[in-house]
């Protein structure tokens, strides 16, 4: 579950013949290059294990795009985790959904319904904490915003309707809630239903 947390997203120098151990032993080698002791430091100071750290990335990466906007995020998700409160992250569910039906292909624009109470250890809106292993290769932007998250007091976040590709955050549950209806409004005016 956890392997893609092995391979560092990167520009790599190889020949087309290398051996799948000479590669394995490259990458291995820009992993612990990487992994340096700043970032350990940084890992442990969050309470974590560098592959807890790329799992978290891996949703921070599939939750946005903007790369000024990951540290934010990510700052949501560990706050959530210092909660103990469910990390509710639909990129989770969707990953749950594929993997459950081995339809990797599939576009899912809308998170809701059955796929919600999905019984699978990815899906975060069931289970708390991290789920086994990564959703996505992140790349490194996302992983050192979970290493150098935005100290906030957000809670909660929603896609916005006026900044595309951003989101609006909240610190309480109403004020998120005014967010979420105006997306939900503003995705049902587009026709989005799956």
């Amino acid at each position: 579950e956890t392997i893609l947390g092995m391979f560092i997203p990167n520009t790599y120098e190889i020949k087309w013949n290398i051996s799948a151990e000479k590669f394995r032993e490259k990458m291995a080698k820009e992993y612990t290059r990487f992994w340096n002791s700043e970032r350990l430091a940084k890992a442990k100071a969050l309470g974590m294990t560098s592959q807890q750290v790329i799992t978290l990335a891996s949703i921070v990466h599939k939750e946005t795009v903007k790369i000024d906007e990951r540290p934010r995020v990510a700052g949501v998700y560990l706050n959530r985790l210092q909660l103990e409160m469910p990390l509710q992250a639909d990129p989770t569910v969707i990953f749950a959904v594929k993997k459950e039906s081995g339809d990797f292909d599939q576009v899912i624009k809308r998170v809701r319904g059955d796929m919600l109470r999905l019984n699978s250890p990815y899906n975060t809106y069931v289970h708390t904490g991290l789920p086994p292993g990564l959703i996505a290769m992140p790349d490194i932007s996302a992983i050192d915003a979970v290493l150098n998250p935005e100290k906030h007091d957000f809670i909660y976040f929603c896609a916005s309707v006026e900044r595309f590709g951003y989101h609006d955050f909240a610190a309480t549950y109403e004020q998120h809630q005014v967010y979420a209806q105006k997306y939900a409004a503003w995705v049902t005016k587009l026709g989005i239903e799956k």
